[in-house]
């Protein structure tokens, strides 16, 4: 017996929870399914609507303004500048993020030592800004190698940033060993939990903040690497703040991320408070069409093919990086529904010769009409019931213009609106 919805999301990342999210608030039986862990928990935990223009130029003061000046098949002109403002204001509804009170990108500086701009960040990453002129001690662990804090503050500095910056590195108390996971770190410091300094025990967050006051002068903020606890952040924040005597921030880090399992576990608690039910961990493994209606998917579980039926479906699958689009050496094509992908024939035109060029694969995915309804060679719809949100449509190139995370969230909620629209 199949598992019915109104509406199935297929794919559990930003585009796929937002879109579930939007349909549930509108009112339909929403079901999301993924095969794999989210891509939030590998990603920065900022949310980025548009930090460069397609040519390059950047970086981009405010988004919103910047998004008339772009191509017509880019996903933004296809849903509209006020649509992304409306699902930009669903993501602030159900998150604690910063940014919502201006247009302009806010300027947040990274683990490698770049200056990033993004339109959404955690409030950890608050006092970190690089719009501030306060100075700014950053503040590395010798078993974090993924952080070098001298060599990420040498480069902020040589970036002109408006303010002093120094990185130290000091020993995390407890010892921690090099393959430790960041999750023990935030877990000792979520419940102050007991290390060894020198033969005595003392609390992880008081051991954290003598150290740091060893190799503090007088900078009034000090950035660690985000690992400042997972349930009680804002608690391990205070209580460094309090004992070092200067405000505390998290630098954006590489994977796997807590800032983006921290936004994940929102997202999802966001879903379920909806009404909205999900399931992880299967794939959907094949489909049934009746003519250009999609009638069931199949997810295989445990060797079986589960049918799960809807009236309206959402692929939100990924791009080339999350498996949502593949390739080989003849063809680049959409796994699931066999959805259209231009390409062209030569295996050689999807890439520039230049490393640093506008490489064409970049930019590949589906094509769709302005409901999001993937299109065919011919521009025909290919199912009246499916839509796509996220890094599986093309037209933009989302690492290069640091699109990804707004494209998802506004075309997400443009699919999700849209399924629940029709499901009724």
């Amino acid at each position: 017996m199949a598992i019915n919805s109104d509406v199935l999301v297929i794919g559990g990342g930003l585009a796929g929870l937002t879109s579930a999210l939007k349909a549930a608030r509108e009112g339909a039986d929403v079901r999301l399914v993924s095969y794999k862990q989210s891509s939030l928990r590998h990603a920065s935990g900022l949310v980025d609507l548009l930090g460069y223009t397609p040519d390059g130029e950047g970086p981009v003061t405010d988004p919103y303004a910047a998004m008339g000046d772009l191509h017509d098949a880019h996903p933004y002109k296809t849903v509209g500048v006020e649509t992304v403002r409306e699902a930009m204001g669903l993501f602030d509804d159900v998150t604690d993020y910063r940014g919502d009170h201006t247009d302009t990108n806010a300027l947040v500086p990274t683990h490698g030592g770049t200056v990033k701009p993004t339109a959404r960040y955690p409030t950890g990453a608050a006092a970190g800004l690089a719009s501030d002129d306060r100075d700014v001690l950053l503040v590395g662990l010798e078993s974090m190698v993924d952080f070098d804090a001298p060599h990420a503050a040498a480069h902020l500095e040589a970036a002109g940033v408006p303010f002093d910056v120094r990185g130290e590195t000091i020993r995390f108390p407890g010892d921690l060993q090099a393959d430790a996971k960041i999750t023990r770190y935030a877990k000792l410091l979520d419940t102050n939990g007991e290390v060894a300094v020198r033969g005595r025990k003392k609390g992880a967050r008081d051991a954290l903040a003598e150290r740091v006051n060893t190799v503090r002068e007088k900078e009034a903020r000090v950035g660690f690497p985000a690992i400042l606890g997972d349930d009680h952040t804002d608690a391990v924040r205070a209580a460094l703040e309090e004992k070092i005597g200067a405000d505390v921030f998290e630098v954006p880090m590489g994977p796997p991320s807590l800032p983006g399992l921290r936004l994940e576990d929102r997202l999802f608690e966001a879903l379920d408070e909806s009404g909205a039910s999900f399931e992880t961990g299967n794939p959907v493994v094949d489909f049934d069409a009746d003519g250009d209606t999609i009638e069931t998917v199949y997810i295989e579980k445990n060797g079986a093919k589960i049918p799960n039926s809807a009236d309206q479906y959402v692929l939100a699958t990924g791009g080339l990086v999350g498996k949502g689009i593949e390739s080989d050496r003849e063809s680049v094509h959409e796994p699931i529904f066999d959805c259209h992908i231009e390409h062209g024939e030569d295996r050689y035109e999807w890439f520039d010769g230049d490393a640093f060029g506008d490489h064409p694969f970049a930019s590949f995915g589906v094509e769709t009409d302005e409901t999001l309804r993937p299109l065919t060679a011919s521009d025909s719809v290919e199912f009246e019931n499916l839509r796509a949100a996220g890094s599986v449509l093309g037209g933009y190139d989302f690492a290069a213009e640091k699109s990804g995370s707004g494209v998802s969230i506004a075309t997400g909620y443009v699919a999700g609106e849209n399924a629940a629209a029709e499901a009724r």
